[in-house]
C-alpha cells in the first residue's frame, strides 16, 4: 500500500542534500513520522498546511516500511501510519510538487 508524506518544500530539499530526516517540526515533537492514506492525505493538507503554497508529496511503500510503521488512531478514530525511524530518500518511490489554486491544495488524480 502507498501511503503519503507531505513535507514543506525547505524540508523537501534537506531530505534530498541529507538523504534521511526525522521529519518536519510536528514530527520532531511527536517522536515519530506522520503519514497519510490516500484516503487522509487531502485533510492533513487542508488541517495542517492551510495556506502553505509550496508542498511536495512523497509516496512512499508501507511494505517495505513496515517492520518501523504503526497504525495508531487519531482524528476521530481513524488509522494513520506513523514511521517510528528516520525517513531515508530510499523510501520514497515518487514526489511531485502539489499545486495551489484559489486558497486549495491541487493534488495529481488519480492517487496510487
Amino acid at each position: 500500500m502507498i501511503i503519503y508524506k507531505l513535507l514543506r518544500i525547505a524540508e523537501w530539499q534537506q531530505l534530498e542534500a541529507e538523504t534521511e530526516t526525522l521529519g518536519a517540526p510536528i514530527d520532531l515533537l511527536d517522536g515519530y513520522i506522520h503519514f497519510s492514506t490516500k484516503e487522509q492525505v487531502k485533510e492533513t493538507a487542508s488541517k495542517h498546511f492551510a495556506g502553505v503554497a509550496a508542498l511536495q508529496l512523497l509516496a512512499c511503500d508501507s511494505a517495505a516500511m513496515s517492520s518501523h510503521l504503526k497504525w495508531e488512531p487519531s482524528r476521530g478514530g481513524a488509522l494513520f501510519p506513523h514511521l517510528y525511524r528516520a525517513l531515508s530518500l530510499k523510501d520514497v518511490l515518487w514526489h511531485q510538487e502539489i499545486g495551489f489554486k484559489d486558497g486549495l491544495h491541487r493534488f495529481p488524480e488519480p492517487l496510487e
